[in-house]
C-alpha cells in the first residue's frame, strides 16, 4: 500500500533553507525599510533646521527654503519607499496573489517616483528661473522624462487592465 505524505508534513531538510531564507528576507528588507525611514526624518530634520536657521540670522531666506523644498522632496520619496517596503515586503504575504495586485504594487511604486521627480523639477524651475535662464534646460529635461513616465505608466494600466480581463474571461 502506497503511502502519501501531506504537503505539511514534507521532509524537513527543504522547509527549514526556506524558512530561514524567508526570515533573511524580511531582516534584510526590515533593516532598509527602518533605514530609508531614519534616513528621511534626518533628512526631514536637517531641512527644516536650515530654514530655521537662516530666519533667525538674518540671511536671505529664498535659497534656504529651495534647498529645503528639494531635500522635504526627497526625504517623503524616501519615506514612501520605506512604507512601500515594509508593507508590501516584511508586513505581508511576499507573494502577489493576483496579476491585478502585480498592477496596482507597480503602479503605487511609480507613482511615488514620478511625484518626487516631478516636485524636484518644479524646485529646479524655480531655482534655475531666479538666477539664470540659461540653466532651464535640465528642469525642461525632467518635466518631460515625469511626462513620458506618466504616459508609459497609462500605457502600461491599459494593456494590463485588457490582458487582465481577457484572462478572467476565458
Amino acid at each position: 500500500m502506497r503511502r502519501i505524505i501531506p504537503k505539511a508534513h514534507a521532509p524537513s531538510g527543504m522547509k527549514k533553507p526556506l524558512n530561514l531564507f524567508n526570515l533573511v528576507g524580511i531582516l534584510v528588507y526590515t533593516i532598509a525599510s527602518l533605514s530609508l525611514l531614519g534616513i528621511s526624518l534626518a533628512m526631514l530634520a536637517y531641512a527644516l533646521w536650515e530654514v530655521y536657521t537662516a530666519v533667525h540670522a538674518g540671511e536671505r531666506i529664498i535659497d534656504n527654503m529651495l534647498n529645503a523644498i528639494g531635500l522635504i522632496v526627497i526625504a517623503v520619496a524616501g519615506f514612501d519607499v520605506s512604507k512601500y517596503l515594509m508593507e508590501e515586503e516584511v508586513l505581508r504575504d511576499r507573494e502577489l496573489r493576483s496579476a491585478r495586485e502585480a498592477r496596482q504594487t507597480l503602479t503605487k511604486f511609480l507613482v511615488i517616483i514620478i511625484i518626487a521627480v516631478s516636485l524636484e523639477a518644479l524646485v529646479f524651475v524655480f531655482r534655475a528661473g531666479s538666477k539664470n535662464v540659461a540653466d532651464l534646460l535640465y528642469p525642461t529635461l525632467l518635466i518631460g522624462a515625469v511626462a513620458l513616465l506618466v504616459i508609459t505608466l497609462g500605457l502600461y494600466q491599459r494593456l494590463s487592465t485588457d490582458a487582465e480581463r481577457s484572462s478572467n474571461a476565458r
